[in-house]
């Protein structure tokens, strides 16, 4: 018996040992084909990606036009063009990865950050009827009648909740930027669904704007908010050049601003105090007008 079982099994080796040595050899050169490829084939990631991307604020907020700071780290090593578009970061991230690319950074222009184009508070502003649908300013604005002026900020908010960094609040029914804050990171601007907030250089701590965006003519904005700009052109005609008035709104060229007599002199003439200044360290004497003023 014991016989019998010995030649079974020398009977079984000898016909499978070919085949086990053909999965074995077969395995073995894959393993070897797939170690030959992986060297080959490896990326070697540039140790500046990573350096890079330690300097980055990591607050994956989308302002540099990447998708967060790893692909941004990653695309500004490859193009060092693409410097100084961490505006959360700045000038000082900027100079870091500049040295970390060694090249030199060129002088970077004015620093943007955000500025909301109008200024009427709950008590500014004419209702026709109360609003009480969904909560955001997206739903508000799909009403027409939400508010009269349909240029204005609606105060619900979706612009608080798009800041990552807690620089916007909503004080009595109107978006404010604290600029001890602000990054410059433009979120804000794509949550407002009417466009308030403009990225606007500050060449100076606090910058002069025009904080209104109807384009309604002057009687009609004087019906609907008391602190609408009325298209008057009294800005245009002591700062020329800083100042222009196109469809019933004045504005800033900011290619031609200065912090001047003449600037200042348009800010305090305003009829309706619509020219204010935006920024740190604000005079807090920026009252809106109290008195009616005729719409030219």
């Amino acid at each position: 018996m014991t016989i019998l079982l010995a030649i079974d099994w020398l009977e079984l080796w000898q016909k499978s040992w070919p085949a086990g040595l053909t999965v074995v050899s077969v395995g073995l050169l894959f393993a070897v084909g797939l170690l030959i490829a992986s060297i080959r084939l490896k990326v070697v990631q540039d140790e500046r990606i990573a350096k890079a991307f330690e300097c980055l604020p990591n607050a994956n907020c989308g302002a540099c036009g990447f998708a967060g700071c790893q692909d941004y780290a990653q695309a500004v090593v490859g193009d060092p063009t693409l410097l100084g578009k961490c505006y959360p970061g700045g000038k000082k991230v900027a100079d870091m990865i500049a040295q970390i690319l060694n090249i030199q950074m060129s002088s970077p222009g004015a620093l943007k950050r955000s500025v909301i184009h109008c200024r009427a508070h709950t008590a500014d502003k004419t209702f026709f009827a109360k609003y009480q649908g969904i909560a955001t300013c997206t739903a508000a604005n799909a009403v027409s009648n939400a508010q009269a002026c349909k240029f204005g900020c609606l105060g619900y908010g979706d612009c608080v909740r798009s800041c990552k960094f807690g620089a916007l609040h909503v004080i009595d029914g109107l978006a404010t930027v604290n600029y001890e804050k602000c990054t410059g990171c433009g979120a804000c601007a794509k949550a407002c669904p009417r466009n308030l907030f403009v990225m606007e250089p500050f060449s100076k701590e606090n910058i002069i704007t025009v904080a209104c965006s109807s384009k309604e003519n002057g009687k009609t904005t004087r019906q609907m908010c008391k602190v609408g700009c009325i298209a008057c052109g009294l800005c245009a005609k002591n700062a020329p050049g800083m100042f222009i008035v196109q469809d019933n709104l004045a504005r800033v060229d900011y290619n031609k601003y200065a912090d001047d007599e003449k600037s200042n002199l348009a800010l305090s003439k305003c009829p309706t105090k619509v020219i204010i200044r935006v920024g740190k360290n604000v005079p807090v004497s920026q009252e809106p007008a109290k008195e009616a003023v005729a719409a030219t």
